[in-house]
């Protein structure tokens, strides 16, 4: 495997940061249309027809996924860590404001009524991933409202055929089935505002010192030490993924309702759901009875008649050992503590039945699972979890990320991350292989032995970027793994993590177990093929049972041969 770090200078990239960070130092708000050049001049993958006169649709839903669906209201958008932030520089008390979030990405954000949006951010990657997110969203609104300055006003009153209103926006009368699909009932009040007046966005960055993130770290950890104090003098096992694949394991919720979620299943309408659960009836497919009820309850507690079981799962979940923490006050980060002593076989999934629970019974160690965050987050968190907690045991990462050689859904697992913040190449020796994912696995491949890259921000990627990373055999493109990496550094050496150095963790002086893992759900170098043009769906839910359940079975293996050996 080839051992030289990536020389990835990209002007226009280096020069689109430069221009925000100097702009967003004002202490008064920013329009985002001096923005919208430098951005257009990047070249983006992610938006690469940003100086066309015809819509970037991928880059356009992509922006309207990850942006609260007030967006399309609002004037300028505000930035802070945290509740006391807003308070300090006199906007007022945030949270009671209206809370309102996106579809496709975790942000604690909050809504004024009338012009303002106030988020909270949780690392400097907040920023590198809101700023060119409003930039596309407001560049591609713009193109709308100029072509419909230019079509006749009946088109938008509801009798026009989709082809006519299509011709009109220059775009196919697919990408306008998918903007409709995305808008939704707002599809033809949204087009009528874009009409009537362009969108000019005004943001300001409240704080931008590195201790105000810290600040918010902290606030964030006390939440979990105030509901688990325990883990201050216990060992631990970290675990990054989500907040649904590990309770769904280990407490069996869903298993114990497969009749009332297949009941919904039959009253959906959904005839993918319908026929998938038909196939799996019949044995004609190899997908997971499992996976597809916990996808099944995600969709049934989505519904007013299957809310009201939201309750009677986080009970369940309480009575095994398993407590759900949210923050409050600061970044949006559910995190998850389970005492393994508590779990009972009973009730765990069938894939981790032949685990030595008896043994797992006389544990003290808890797990520590977080909802993955984004970016530089994952070294403020990951740093004060190591400062706090009594002892880690393992570190286990669960991510998505892009894949230049693979599929959507494709499994890979990285034992080499070049960093782009820290310029940094890591090398370390990945806890698992292929053959630990892949029994679990039904439609993707697992590819172990990867080159990993953390980049900065999905919209500060070029094609040239990206190809000097698949030249140098990087092909695994995600956003955590490189800052975690530099958090491990400083847990295992004593002092910061260095900047453009090849860093080798040796197997023998690591003193805890290592372990990442992600899962494909982009292919950046194929047109279109990003999350703005589709998601992972339910088919998203292989990979990451595949790789949660591989999470668990090391981790779970690994303290019961301590607890024997100890005994």
């Amino acid at each position: 495997m080839e051992r030289t770090v990536p020389r990835t200078a990209s002007e226009e990239i280096e020069l689109y940061l430069r221009t925000y960070y100097s702009l967003l130092r004002s202490t008064d708000e920013v329009p985002v249309r001096a923005l919208e050049e430098v951005h257009q001049r990047t070249n983006s993958l992610l938006h690469p027809h940003a100086g066309a006169a015809e819509p970037d649709l991928n880059a356009f839903i992509y922006s309207i996924l990850r942006l609260p669906g007030c967006i399309v209201q609002a004037r300028r958008v505000l930035l802070g860590q945290s509740r006391q932030v807003f308070l300090r520089h006199g906007v007022g008390d945030v949270e009671t404001w209206q809370t309102v979030a996106a579809r496709a990405r975790r942000r604690r954000c909050f809504w004024d009524g009338a012009e303002t949006l106030a988020c909270y951010i949780a690392s400097r990657s907040d920023i590198d991933d809101v700023v060119p997110m409003l930039t596309a969203y407001q560049i591609e609104w713009n193109k709308l409202h100029a072509l419909l300055q230019e079509a006749p006003r009946d088109l938008l009153e509801g009798q026009a055929a989709d082809d006519a209103l299509a011709r009109a926006l220059r775009m196919s009368v697919d990408d306008l089935q998918r903007l409709r699909q995305v808008w939704g009932e707002a599809f033809l009040p949204n087009l009528r505002l874009a009409r009537q007046r362009k969108r000019r966005f005004f943001v300001q960055l409240l704080s931008g010192s590195l201790n105000e993130y810290r600040r918010a770290t902290y606030a964030w950890w006390d939440r979990v030490e105030e509901h688990a104090p325990d883990v201050l003098s216990r060992p631990v096992y970290f675990v990054s993924s989500n907040p649904h694949s590990l309770p769904n394991l280990l407490s069996g919720y869903a298993l114990r309702h497969a009749k009332t979620l297949l009941a919904f299943v039959a009253a959906s309408g959904d005839p993918l759901l319908q026929r998938e659960w038909e196939a799996i009836r019949q044995g004609t497919m190899p997908s997971s009875r499992e996976n597809f009820l916990y996808y099944a309850l995600k969709k049934y507690q989505g519904t007013a008649e299957g809310r009201h079981t939201r309750a009677g799962q986080l009970a369940h979940e309480a009575s095994l050992g398993i407590a759900r923490i949210p923050s409050k006050h600061s970044f949006d980060l559910e995190a998850q503590v389970v005492e393994i002593r508590r779990l009972k076989p009973q009730f765990v999934d069938p894939r981790l039945r032949d685990l030595p629970w008896d043994v797992l019974a006389r544990s003290d160690a808890f797990i520590l699972n977080i909802d993955y965050p984004l970016g530089l987050a994952a070294y403020h968190v990951l740093s004060q979890v190591a400062e706090r907690v009594g002892e880690v045991r393992g570190v286990y990462i669960m991510g998505k990320a892009a894949t230049l050689n693979g599929a959507i859904g494709d499994v890979m697992i990285p034992n080499v991350v070049h960093d782009e913040h820290s310029r940094n190449t890591y090398l370390f020796p990945n806890a698992f292989s292929a053959h630990d994912v892949s029994p679990y696995l039904v439609y993707g491949t697992v590819l172990d032995n990867q080159k990993a890259v953390t980049v900065r921000g999905t919209f500060l990627q070029t094609a040239g970027y990206m190809g000097v990373f698949y030249r140098e055999g990087y092909t695994d493109i995600e956003m955590e793994a490189g800052p975690y990496l530099s958090a491990i550094y400083e847990m295992v050496r004593p002092k910061r993590y260095p900047r453009d150095e090849i860093v080798h963790f040796s197997t023998g002086r690591m003193p805890f177990d290592l372990g990442i893992i992600h899962y494909a759900s982009d292919t950046p170098l194929s047109k279109g093929k990003n999350l703005g043009a589709g998601s992972l769906s339910y088919y998203g839910m292989d990979p990451t049972y595949a790789s949660a359940i591989a999470i668990l079975r090391r981790l779970l293996t690994r303290e019961a041969a301590r607890v024997a050996n100890d005994e």
